[in-house]
């Protein structure tokens, strides 16, 4: 029973993998929306097949089988095959990946019979230890991805919004009220390819494990968190995810300045909604917040301030409300900024859900001119904004 369990799960896998080399060729949201339903399928399946095999008593081992037939316990059999489960957190799985990374030397199967899935995109597994690394440096890193929602939702799931909010009328005694019907929308989560490509030297082959984790390590959580940063402020929402700056603000909260101001930033502050206004931010390069920088209210109290707090670590504030500097990822305000392109907002960063599927794989080759070991590295990525009432736009006015 046990093995006749074993075959159909192995099965369910491959058709795993060949459902994933389709995700990974396919180019329209729509047919990625429909794979990813398939996959979920699949996954449901494989769960519970791995549950049935797990309730059934293990069959007699090879030396309990030895035993039995009169052989002498203990000792290794001629043709029987040795079983043994290596977890990718030790270091000789780290050390195995070390060598196919770097010199191209396959994983033996005893390592890869526990790894994750394989598809013809992911070449091997990536030790659970670095992928733990990466995502916690990503967590780290930057100044937006800290501060947005993290989700893990499956592909094709459709989360409920509120859009309607239920309102408490007074009654006399006896008297009842109007019923009230609870309105909501939806979102969906995708997952969207991101890719990261780098390349290591030849060099690389003989450092230590230790080292070799590190290059990799940094490598890939550099290019991968501006990318997600860029995507989070900025993103189409058609090959990425959908940026902040991509959703249409309410009426009166996308707002056209000519010049810096100090009346610009109280028109900006007072478009807030009240039931909004905790927890948002301001938003902008560091070029256009020392913009503002010396400018005085009708007092000469500055409205800007830089302070410093108790580990020396800088505080930008703009009317007492926090300012986050967000790189290249928004454009700085200046006389010959394009008409119409927002260059600040405001925003609460909790309502921006960022859907992460860590299921990471690299895929390796070597460049024949420069001997350069090009890696390739993958994870799927969506997010959206779920609640746009905080969000106030700059943008230039002509």
């Amino acid at each position: 029973m046990k093995k006749k369990l074993l075959a159909l799960l192995n099965s369910k896998k491959e058709a795993r993998t060949a459902k994933m080399v389709e995700v990974d060729k396919a180019d329209k949201v729509e047919e990625v929306r429909a794979l990813g339903t398939d996959l979920e399928a699949i996954n449901v399946e494989i769960r519970s097949l791995e549950d049935m095999i797990a309730e059934i008593k293990d069959e007699p081992t090879n030396e309990r089988t030895a035993a039995v037939n009169g052989e002498t316990p203990g000792v290794v059999m001629t043709g029987v095959a040795e079983s043994r489960t290596v977890d990718t957190d030790d270091m000789e799985y780290r050390k195995a990946f070390q060598e196919f990374v770097t010199k191209g030397t396959a994983i033996p199967t005893e390592l890869r019979a526990n790894a994750t899935t394989k598809t013809t995109d992911i070449g091997s597994a990536i030790p659970n230890v670095l992928v733990d690394r990466i995502v916690e440096t990503m967590e780290s890193t930057g100044m937006i991805l800290p501060l947005v929602t993290r989700t893990s939702f499956s592909a094709g799931v459709s989360i409920p919004t509120s859009s309607v909010k239920p309102v408490a009328t007074w009654v006399l005694e006896g008297a009842t009220s109007d019923r009230q019907k609870k309105t909501t929308s939806v979102i969906t989560f995708t997952h969207h390819k991101l890719r990261c490509e780098i390349a290591m030297s030849i060099e690389a082959s003989a450092m230590a494990i230790a080292a070799f984790e590190n290059a990799f390590v940094k490598q890939v959580v550099e290019a991968m968190v501006k990318a997600i940063e860029l995507a989070i402020i900025d993103g189409a929402g058609t090959a990425s995810p959908k940026g902040i700056l991509k959703e249409t603000p309410n009426a009166g909260q996308a707002l056209e300045v000519s010049t810096l101001t100090y009346a610009g930033l109280v028109e900006a502050e007072a478009a807030i909604p009240q039931a909004y206004e905790n927890n948002v931010v301001w938003v902008m390069t560091k070029k256009t917040f020392m913009g503002y920088v010396g400018m005085v209210d009708d007092v000469k109290q500055p409205v800007a301030r830089v302070n410093y707090g108790l580990a020396g670590k800088i505080e930008r504030t703009l009317l007492g409300r926090t300012v986050v500097l967000c790189g290249d990822y928004i454009d700085s305000y200046s006389a010959t900024l394009t008409v119409g392109k927002p260059f600040a907002f405001i925003f609460n960063f909790a309502d921006y859900a960022l859907n992460t599927i860590y299921d990471m794989g690299i895929q390796r080759k070597q460049d024949w001119d420069t001997e350069d070991l090009l890696t390739k590295a993958v994870m799927a990525v969506d997010g959206k904004v779920i609640d746009k009432n905080s969000l106030v736009i700059l943008k230039k006015k002509a």
